[in-house]
C-alpha cells in the first residue's frame, strides 16, 4: 500500500497547489491513499464546507485536523459524515473522531490524529491516547496505522516516535508549518518531526509577514491574513507500507516555479 501525507494546507494558495498538482502526483507515483491536514485551509483558520468538498474532490481521501478544527462552526456536524478527523484526544463528548479505518485495495488502513500539549488547548493525555488506541487497533488485527501528530514542540513529537516505533507505519508531525530535516525509517516506522506547510513560502508560516513582524517588534498582535499573491510550495511525503511496516519513503517539495526537490528517508536499522 502506498500512502501520501500533506501537512497544513494554508488558505487559497495551499488549495491551489493541491488542485494543480495532486491528481498528477497520484498517477505518477501510484499513490493509493492521500491524507492531508485541513485545519488552516480556509483563510488560515479552520475549513469551510465548500473548501472541504473542494479538497476532497482533488484526490484527498482523508483529512486530519488540529487546534483550529473548530474555527469554522459549519463543519462541526460534518465531522460525523465526511472523512475528516479531529484530534482523538479531545474529550469523548466532542463531535467527531480522531481515528478512522479505511479499506484500501482490500487492506485496512487506520488513520489517527493526535494533538500535543505545549501551547495547545486542553486535551486528554496525547501519549496515553496514542498508546491505547494503537494497541486497540492492533488487537483488532489492523496492522497498517498512520499518525498525524499535531504538536508544537519537537520533543513531544520525538517522544511519540520512541513510544510507537515498530507499532505504526508512519508518524508525521504538523502544526509548526516549518519543515524539519529528519525524515527517517526506524523499526518500520516512517518519522518526520514536521512536514511543513503547503501554501505561501515567502512570508511567516504561510501568513502575511507584516502582522507577525510587528508583533515581535512591539508585543502588539493583530489578525493574521493569508496573502492574495505569494510564492507557493506543496510538501508531500510518500510512504510504501507492507504488512504495517514502512519499507521506503520520500518527500517532495514542489514549487510554483516548476522546481521539484526530492528527499529520501534514511533507514536506521
Amino acid at each position: 500500500m502506498k500512502i501520501a501525507f500533506i501537512g497544513d494546507i494554508i488558505g487559497r494558495p495551499g488549495r491551489v497547489m493541491i488542485k494543480e498538482h495532486l491528481p498528477k502526483l497520484r498517477r505518477e507515483h501510484g499513490i493509493d491513499f492521500v491524507i492531508a491536514n485541513y485545519e488552516n485551509a480556509s483563510h488560515g483558520f479552520g475549513i469551510t464546507l465548500k473548501n472541504a468538498h473542494e479538497l476532497l474532490a482533488t484526490g484527498i481521501d482523508c483529512m486530519s485536523g488540529g487546534n483550529h478544527t473548530w474555527d469554522k462552526k459549519e463543519i462541526i456536524p460534518l465531522l460525523e459524515t465526511l472523512p475528516m478527523l479531529r484530534p482523538h484526544n479531545y474529550p469523548s463528548e466532542v463531535p467527531g473522531s480522531g481515528c478512522r479505518i479505511f479499506d484500501v485495495g482490500g487492506e485496512k488502513l487506520a488513520v489517527l490524529n493526535i494533538m500535543g500539549h505545549y501551547g495547545m488547548p486542553y486535551v486528554d493525555n496525547a501519549f496515553r491516547c496514542a498508546r491505547d488506541t494503537v494497541a486497540s487497533l492492533r488487537e483488532e488485527g489492523i496492522e497498517t496505522i498512520f499518525l498525524d501528530f499535531h504538536a508544537e514542540v519537537t520533543s513531544e513529537k520525538r517522544a511519540m516516535m520512541m513510544l510507537l516505533q515498530g507499532q505504526v507505519g508512519g508518524i508525521i508531525g504538523t502544526h509548526t508549518h516549518v519543515a524539519s530535516d529528519d525524515f527517517q525509517i526506524s523499526q518500520g516506522t516512517a518519522y518526520m518531526s514536521d512536514i511543513g506547510l503547503t501554501g505561501c513560502r515567502d512570508n511567516v508560516i504561510g501568513m502575511d509577514s507584516s502582522v507577525p513582524v510587528e508583533r515581535f517588534l512591539t508585543g502588539v498582535s493583530g489578525r493574521f491574513e493569508v496573502p492574495e499573491k505569494c510564492r507557493k510550495i506543496l510538501q508531500i511525503a510518500v510512504m510504501n507500507l507492507e504488512e504495517g511496516k514502512c519499507t521506503d519513503a520520500f518527500k517532495l517539495k514542489i514549487f510554483d516555479d516548476g522546481r521539484v526537490l526530492r528527499t529520501d528517508a534514511w533507514i536506521e536499522d
